[in-house]
């Protein structure tokens, strides 16, 4: 695994969002995006994770910040997720991990004893230029919003 850096031009795509609409990243040109990755959703702690971003959505917008949401799961999932949780932002479905390996964030994991290859919950701050303003890999799902509105607070 070997994740994209502040300075890295991040990678476009185009990827099936919880309604099953293509959304492109190339939409946001000229926005900062705050692109994060969880691993599965309707889990603990990525409800915890997007119930705090969902209740940050206003504080995000007026920092000039969109939200999306990555995971290998389905569409139908993520649509169950969005509206079981009645979550403020997009959700987008990497089944085939390709946008995951292109940030550099998929890979060997190890829980309860079993190692497999999955998401590593990291979020890319990705600046107005396209390229990556900030790499936030080091915090709870309890606290992720706090880091990320922190670090817009003093950007």
């Amino acid at each position: 695994m070997n994740p994209l850096k502040a300075g890295d031009l991040a990678p476009t795509f185009s990827l099936p969002d919880q309604d099953g609409e293509q959304v492109n990243l190339t939409d946001f040109q000229g926005q900062r995006v705050l692109v994060y990755f969880y691993p599965k959703a309707m889990t603990p702690g990525c409800t915890v994770q997007a119930c705090g971003l969902r209740d940050s959505m206003d504080e995000l917008k007026k920092a000039g910040v969109e939200v999306l949401g990555i995971s290998t799961d389905k569409q139908e999932k993520l649509s169950r997720f969005v509206e079981k949780e009645m979550l403020n932002f997009t959700l987008l479905s990497d089944e085939d991990h390709q946008v995951c390996e292109q940030f550099g964030i998929w890979g060997e994991k190890t829980f309860m004893g079993k190692t497999y290859d999955g998401i590593h919950r990291i979020s890319f701050l990705i600046g107005t230029d396209g390229k990556i303003e900030k790499v936030f890999d080091d915090f709870k799902t309890s606290n992720h919003h706090d880091i990320v509105m922190d670090y817009l607070k003093s950007a």
